[in-house]
């Protein structure tokens, strides 16, 4: 969960217990990264399993590329590799960083991959062996030792992949019933293919909030389960107790679908929070707008106040000023781009509410709670029905590890009743 939401505390709360968290890295600078690293490294030191997240960016590499620079500082050995359409250098370089044979020829791979993705094509990519070109460019560029990219062609770049369906924030709005049959058939197609040592694993995520859903997944034949929504109303989570006050109260329906502010010209989607607020319509109307005009001037004068007024409640030309600063020191193509383009301006002003929203949402702004931006999905809500008018009806008594148990505990004794009953005929 970005910005930190799945905070450092989620991932040592969960690595004492026994399963893996990951620390929500996107969004976040270096510097806390760095920290929350250390803080964890500190807490689990007894060989408990933790990884971070790994955001694909396109547009700003160098990001990526210095975030695998601190992992391999700092010997993390699991990432959660989120948002890839393509392989980049930065993921091969961390996933074959330091691989070799032992003493009986077996490749020993120190850094694991857990690829989280909701279509075949991106699957394919993850389950297929490093592309050559990029194993030549690493090599060449000092990055990988022969022995390393020879050793790449031999194993696939995830050894875990995160089927996601109808998640919360970034989705393609897949169903799990459809999306992990067609990729585990893939999964045995590849490993055929490639003759890897081990095995693929498939996993499932994307509305698993009950025991039922999670039963789901593993009848089909998921080998894990991955949970996000329900573990942003915790103690742990990063976010402000304002928004896990909102969360708590929620149903199934009381989620809504809006543009992604990292993706916005592409018109990518986000799932997040609608029930209190007003952020999925203001963000929708700004994409709207985007998309039938030209520039700001275009835009009929009412709904330039408006926008100004009631959303932003800042002038166009101050946020301009921002951005443009902001970009000046991040890559400053993106300004030139924009003083040449009217239509991309208003990209990026618009984009800034994106990130405000976010920001009001994680400092628990009460008085500009209605454009909270809080990525959910419906798994909370099936989670609050769930745990209605028990101990963990209220978030302040809800802690992931305790989750996680409960979640799976009941899971498999659900699977125990259904196949009984099955038996019995």
């Amino acid at each position: 969960m970005y910005k930190g939401v799945g905070s450092k505390e989620i991932v040592v709360k969960m690595g004492k217990a026994g399963p893996i968290g990951y620390l929500g890295t996107g969004g976040v600078p270096l510097a806390q990264v760095e920290e929350s690293i250390r803080f964890i490294q500190k807490e689990l030191h007894r060989g408990e399993a933790y990884g971070m997240n790994l955001l694909c960016n396109l547009q700003d590499p160098q990001i990526e590329d210095e975030t695998v620079d601190l992992f391999l500082q700092y010997g993390v050995r699991n990432i959660e590799a989120a948002a890839y359409m393509q392989m980049t250098p930065s993921l091969i370089r961390f996933r074959l960083k330091g691989i070799h044979r032992n003493a009986d020829g077996e490749i020993i791979v120190p850094n694991k991959v857990m690829a989280k993705l909701s279509r075949p094509e991106v699957a394919d990519l993850f389950m297929s062996p490093a592309p050559e070109s990029i194993l030549q460019k690493l090599v060449q560029a000092g990055k990988l030792t022969s022995e390393e990219a020879a050793l790449g062609r031999e194993i696939p770049v995830a050894e875990n992949i995160c089927v996601e369906a109808d998640s919360g924030g970034h989705t393609d709005q897949g169903v799990a019933s459809t999306l992990l049959p067609a990729i585990m058939a893939l999964r045995n197609e590849k490993m055929k293919k490639h003759g890897y040592q081990k095995r693929v694993r498939v996993g499932a995520a994307g509305g698993i909030g009950t025991p039922e859903a999670a039963a789901a997944a593993f009848i089909m034949g998921a080998d894990f389960i991955l949970t996000g929504s329900i573990n942003q109303c915790t103690v742990e989570a990063g976010t402000s107790d304002a928004v896990k006050n909102m969360l708590q109260e929620i149903n199934v329906q009381d989620t809504d679908y809006a543009p992604a502010g990292d993706m916005f010209e592409m018109g990518a989607r986000i799932q997040v929070l609608r029930k209190g607020v007003f952020f999925p319509a203001r963000a929708n109307k700004l994409y709207d707008l985007y998309i039938h005009h030209n520039s700001l001037d275009e835009i009929d004068e009412k709904t330039r106040k408006q926008i100004q007024e009631k959303y932003f409640r800042r002038s166009f030309e101050s946020i301009w000023e921002e951005t443009k600063d902001y970009w000046l020191k991040r890559n400053p193509e993106e300004v030139a781009k924009a003083e040449k383009s009217p239509k991309h301006k208003m990209a990026l002003i618009f984009r800034w509410y994106f990130g405000y929203s976010t920001f009001l949402a994680l400092q628990g702004d009460e008085e500009h709670k209605v454009d909270y931006q809080v990525h959910c999905g419906p798994a909370l809500g099936a989670f609050n029905q769930w745990v209605k008018g028990t101990g963990l009806e209220n978030w302040r008594n809800r802690h992931v590890d305790e989750i996680a148990k409960k979640l799976m505990e009941e899971t498999a004794a659900l699977l125990n009743e259904r196949f009984q009953r099955f038996q019995q005929g």
